[in-house]
């Protein structure tokens, strides 16, 4: 017998869907495109996803994430509580993901400063991978009989000194090139592509509009899209957007997208999110500043190696399985519009070369942007998120690897975890009484903790003797912050009384086990790879922190509970998002991209799962800071005179 279908009324953003019975609630958000966050992806493991029953007829499952006092106010998981009836849904200040609490402003994790964002391109000579020239060619006589095509061919050879032998056209161009030279009185401009190993005439104007060449460099983020309009005929940076991406809604994590879209046959539904996601940020951009979508000629991608796969419409899936294959890793620049990318028509899209299946363009290039291919010490390049992908080496040599930290610096299997928003904790102090001190993004009433204020709240339970090395509360405390509830301990960091969402904000037990395993996963990583070459934590003369997780770093916090190893804070250089600035680096300078590909192929890869020296080391660091203390001798003077 056929399911009805029913309707879910949603508020407050006033939404109806109709689906089909026996779906769920989080299905029905998924359809109507309403956010809602369900950082697990809907597997029921988060318990982020709560909304309010307002009416209608429901099935749901119990969870243990639903409290008794909140099921009595009609709290339910929408991933687990299944349509069967005509509803109506209200979704909660803690669980919607408002695209606009995205904070671009002064925060480092979008490059808010236009001039910081442009500094790193001072590295390589101004040409673009998309360029515009102006020619005034010869016109064409009983003595000078050489083709239109030719012609034009020979114009740019002499201004740009570009061999006849790489330059190439579309069949576009050819077949409109005779009547627009001579309407044009053989004044034009050449719109010009850079292909690795040849150059294409993308498009042949009236006049002299040479100026009117811009770019998009984006960030595909697994969390966020970040946008950069570029002025190719100026080397500057015009304005900045971003945005949350949209495959959120599918899983916090691209291995939980994965399988999303294999199960669901969603594969084509991923690629079309991520292709809108760009189009509004390119949209916003173009209108905020007066353009024409048409002056956009190339748009330049870095991200990680599942988010270009889903930009592209290759198949990840044998990235999740052995032996862990990408389809591509680098892969040649082609029409933007081939993906849905809308810019000009003739405009091409670039994606920087991804390393393997978990070191992806994004690291390729934030290499280029920290230029660790030509440093002349020993450095370290960490980008720090779901996975933490490390690159350690110098001009000579570079070494890579991805270490699975999990999501909990993304606010997943966090009590009271959420993204770096507005009113997420970002700093904690505790005093020697047990006071709290929080710092909230934007200020704002609390509402949860992100990653940043979850490192900094760990250092300071350890260091107030709230939690021992183990990362276990001391009972005796004198605090009534410190409470038994059913679950277990926790320790409340606000009181409900003063949070946006009426409930206190803690940190439990199981939160603390989960930052130390995270953290633990990053600095193995570290361990691992510095050990397997030979060298010790106190060779490593620069350490470049990169993504917005990094820049919201207390470094001395990370050190403390031994996320990062024990060295001078001096040698930490927070570089903010080195992904989008590679990418920019590359749409300025075609030598840049080139070095780009050069940087992937020089690193080589190394498999930390199959390393018995890293699960050792795993283990081993499942302590604050470690389990050997005296490889972290500041953190253990430190608590020396603490205790």
């Amino acid at each position: 017998m056929k399911n009805s279908n029913y309707k879910v009324h949603f508020f407050p953003v006033d939404v109806t869907v109709e689906i089909e019975q026996g779906k769920t609630i989080l299905d029905a958000a998924y359809k109507g495109d309403i956010f809602v966050n369900a950082l697990c992806g809907g597997d029921g493991t988060c318990g982020k996803c709560k909304v309010i029953h307002g009416s209608g007829m429901i099935e749901s499952m119990p969870t243990t994430h639903v409290s008794v006092s909140e099921a009595q106010k009609g709290y339910v998981l929408a991933c687990s509580t299944k349509v069967m009836g005509d509803l109506e849904v209200i979704i909660p200040e803690e669980s919607k993901l408002d695209k606009s609490q995205i904070l671009v402003g002064n925060f480092p994790q979008f490059s808010g400063s236009l001039a910081a964002a442009t500094a790193k391109t001072k590295h390589f000579k101004q040409d673009p991978l998309v360029n515009k020239i102006y020619l005034e060619l010869p016109q064409p006589s009983l003595d000078d009989s050489v083709a239109d095509y030719e012609r034009l061919c020979q114009g740019i050879m002499v201004k740009t000194g570009i061999p006849l032998e790489k330059l190439t056209a579309n069949i576009s161009v050819l077949k409109h090139l005779p009547k627009l030279l001579r309407e044009s009185k053989w004044m034009v401009t050449v719109t010009l592509g850079h292909h690795h190993s040849f150059v294409e005439i993308l498009e042949v104007q009236l006049g002299d509009v040479s100026a009117n060449n811009y770019g998009v460099a984006v960030d595909v983020g697994t969390t966020t899209v970040v946008a950069h309009l570029l002025d190719l005929s100026k080397s500057e940076t015009v304005d900045i957007e971003a945005t949350y991406n949209s495959q959120i809604k599918y899983g916090d994590d691209y291995i939980q997208r994965i399988i999303y879209a294999e199960q669901n046959d969603a594969m084509e539904v991923m690629q079309e999110g991520i292709a809108e996601d760009i189009n509004q940020l390119i949209s916003t951009l173009i209108k905020r500043n007066n353009l024409s979508i048409h002056d956009v000629n190339a748009v330049v991608c870095a991200g990680n190696t599942v988010m270009t796969h889903f930009l592209l419409g290759l198949d990840p899936t044998n990235i999740r399985k052995e032996p862990y294959l990408s389809s591509a890793n680098l892969v040649p620049p082609m029409r933007a519009s081939e993906v849905g990318i809308k810019i000009n028509n003739h405009g091409l899209l670039y994606t920087l070369p991804c390393v393997g299946a978990y070191v992806g363009g994004d690291i390729s290039s934030g290499v280029l942007a920290v230029r660790q291919d030509e440093a002349e010490v020993l450095s370290l390049l960490i980008d720090i998120g779901t996975n933490g992908e490390i690159v350690l080496g110098s001009k000579d040599w570079m070494m890579c690897c991805s270490a699975s930290a999990g999501p909990s610096f993304e606010g997943s299997g966090i009590s009271c975890g959420m993204r770096a928003a507005k009113g997420a904790i970002e700093k904690v102090g505790i005093t020697s009484t047990f006071d709290v001190i929080c710092k909230t993004i934007g200020n704002a009433p609390a509402s949860g903790i992100c990653g940043s204020g979850l490192l900094d709240c760990l250092a300071n339970l350890v260091r107030s003797g709230v939690i021992d090395r183990t990362g276990n509360f001391q009972k005796g405390i004198n605090t009534e912050r410190l409470r038994k509830t059913d679950n277990g301990y926790e320790f409340v960091l606000v009181s409900k009384d003063k949070t946006s969402t009426k409930r206190d904000v803690v940190i439990t037990q199981a939160d603390i086990q989960n930052i130390i395993r995270s953290k633990a996963a990053i600095y193995s990583g570290i361990s691992t790879l510095v050990e397997s070459m030979g060298m010790g934590m106190n060779d490593i003369e620069q350490l470049f922190l990169a993504g917005g997780f990094g820049n919201y770093l207390d470094i001395r916090s990370a050190i403390t509970i031994g996320m990062l190893p024990d060295v001078p804070v001096t040698k930490v250089q927070f570089v903010g998002n080195s992904s989008v600035i590679g990418a920019k680096m590359c749409l300025f300078s075609k030598d840049a991209y080139e070095i780009a590909g050069k940087i992937a192929s020089k690193m080589t890869y190394f498999d930390l799962m199959s390393n018995n020296k890293y699960m050792e080391e795993y283990v081993s660091a499942n302590f604050l800071p470690h389990t050997a203390i005296e490889k972290f001798p500041s953190v253990a003077e430190e608590l020396r005179v603490r205790s």
